[in-house]
């Protein structure tokens, strides 16, 4: 299990504990736990509304891909904290991250 802190648009934070051994997609993940997410490409980096920032953990993440950082080129508010959810897998390098859900509602 992985435990990490999500942030979600109204400022409420809330730890969560999801299984490392599914090869679920954070995006995945945070729709399980019924957070807001459109996720509308279904995780292909193609839409970035799954889009998140994170304040602790960035270290710890695989670099990003080429298709995430050209998604991530087309959001006004991306930053160096910027992730698409879907590009991230539950695993390890989550352990006690920390981010804000940005992307775009249902």
């Amino acid at each position: 299990m992985v435990k990490f802190t999500v942030e979600d648009r109204n400022g409420s934070r809330k730890e969560l504990e999801a299984p490392d051994d599914m090869n679920l997609s954070l995006m995945e993940t945070l729709k399980a736990f019924e957070y807001n997410i459109m996720a509308t490409c279904g995780g292909m980096a193609l839409c970035a509304t799954c889009h998140v920032k994170f304040s602790e953990g960035l270290e710890n993440l695989p670099e990003k891909n080429d298709a995430e950082m050209d998604m991530l080129d087309t959001l006004p508010d991306a930053d160096g904290t910027s992730r698409l959810a879907c590009q991230l897998r539950v695993d390890a390098s989550l352990e006690n991250a920390a981010f804000k859900i940005c992307g775009e509602e249902e």
